[in-house]
């Protein structure tokens, strides 16, 4: 019984020992204005930081003025290097590497350059590499697009079948918005800009501004059919009509994103609405009023 107890008296005194030399003892209360802040009586930084003291700590046993070190009450200190922590992703263990791109250059860029080679490193059985952070990120954000686009898209079709009480005009404006992707495309390929996340956002509202120009168009060739023009001749009419401010509205517009350009966030889409606009602007112009021609079988005038 004896026995017993003195190896728990000494467990206590060098749970004591450490506790006092690296977490430290609150030893009193400090008040500052309002605040309490705790006095901790511990070791200096530098003997925390080395473990080469260990054996020389000093141990004060209970009843007695005087210490000695642990050396004398021990067999010897072994130190080992464990886990203090165990991260987890999906109930797996994780080592997660990270890093930041330099100053200047985009996360498209860097993993446009470090995807093949990260890619191409083998993985030891049972281990898998996935991307996170940013690029995780930006993938999920695409993705809960798609389940608010369909629905969106569906109401664009049926406000402007009601608006037009047709379906060729609504037909006519969908095909001319895919060709908006040339402008895009050049757009980001003269800047050097990726189409990253916010690019797609600045092409779902080009979409909005494309499908408003040609609204103004087509509705302004109905006009001019209910005045009693013949049908080429309302097509070309409303096509120099509605020229003027449709290349206005584009202007302001692509004016307007101009200095997003030296955001590096906010590039992708001003380029995206800039390129795509203007070379929208064009289409609407030139691909509506041939569109509307040839789905109505708008016969030619006579030489």
């Amino acid at each position: 019984m004896f026995l017993l107890l003195s190896i728990r008296d000494t467990l206590l005194l060098l749970a004591a020992a450490t506790k006092r030399a690296y977490d430290g003892l609150p030893i009193g209360l400090y008040r500052e204005n309002d605040e309490l802040l705790p006095i901790i009586l511990r070791h200096t930084e530098e003997d925390r930081a080395s473990l080469a003291s260990m054996d020389i700590l000093q141990v004060q046993p209970g009843f007695s003025t005087s210490s000695l070190p642990i050396a004398q009450v021990t067999d010897g200190t072994k130190v080992e290097w464990e886990e203090t922590r165990i991260w987890r992703r999906d109930r797996r263990r994780t080592v997660t590497v990270q890093a930041n791109p330099v100053l200047g250059v985009t996360l498209p860029t860097v993993m446009k350059n470090v995807r093949a080679k990260v890619e191409a490193l083998k993985m030891p059985p049972g281990y898998k590499a996935e991307w996170g952070g940013t690029t995780e990120d930006s993938a999920k954000s695409q993705k809960a697009l798609l389940p608010g686009f369909v629905p969106t898209f569906a109401v664009i079709l049926f406000i402007l079948v009601a608006l037009f009480n047709a379906f060729r005009p609504p037909i006519v404006i969908m095909l001319t918005v895919p060709f908006a992707m040339i402008g895009i495309t050049t757009g980001l390929l003269a800047f050097g800009a990726p189409f990253g996340f916010m690019a797609l956002l600045g092409a779902m509202s080009l979409m909005g501004m494309m499908i408003k120009n040609a609204i103004v168009l087509l509705d302004e060739v109905n006009i001019n059919l209910a005045d009693g023009m013949e049908q080429y001749d309302a097509v070309v009419i409303a096509a120099l009509a509605r020229l003027h401010p449709v290349v206005l509205a584009a202007a302001t517009t692509v004016l307007g994103v101009v200095p997003l350009l030296q955001d590096v966030f906010w590039v992708g889409m001003a380029i995206t609405i800039m390129a795509g606009l203007a070379f929208g602007t064009v289409l609407t112009m030139l691909v509506v009023p041939a569109l509307y021609c040839m789905f109505y079988k708008v016969p030619s005038p006579k030489g």
